[in-house]
């Protein structure tokens, strides 16, 4: 199944969190801080009021309580409005 996004919104695919310690300890799931950086999958076509800024691939952080958890094929996406990413992470 592929999703498009509608209007000012944007499909992320989120990263994965961090399972060990820089020394090496195992990180419970249930301890496992949720993070709020992702990829751009798909990108609506924007609005007249609010344009897309991001394009696919790029690497970006939103808000935390920000979006729609979707489950498609088995992955985990999140979908959220152009307004909820605060940055794009680059190299």
């Amino acid at each position: 199944m592929k999703l498009r996004p509608l209007a000012d919104r944007v499909l992320l695919k989120q990263e994965k969190a961090e399972t060990k310690t820089a020394s090496g300890i195992i990180i419970p799931e249930t301890a496992q801080e949720k993070t709020q950086t992702a990829t751009v999958e798909a990108v609506g076509p924007g609005t007249e009021k609010d344009k897309i800024t991001v394009k696919v691939g790029d690497r970006v952080m939103y808000d935390k309580y920000a979006g729609t958890q979707v489950k498609v094929d088995g992955e985990d996406f999140l979908i959220v409005k152009n307004s909820d990413i605060i940055a794009v992470v680059e190299a």
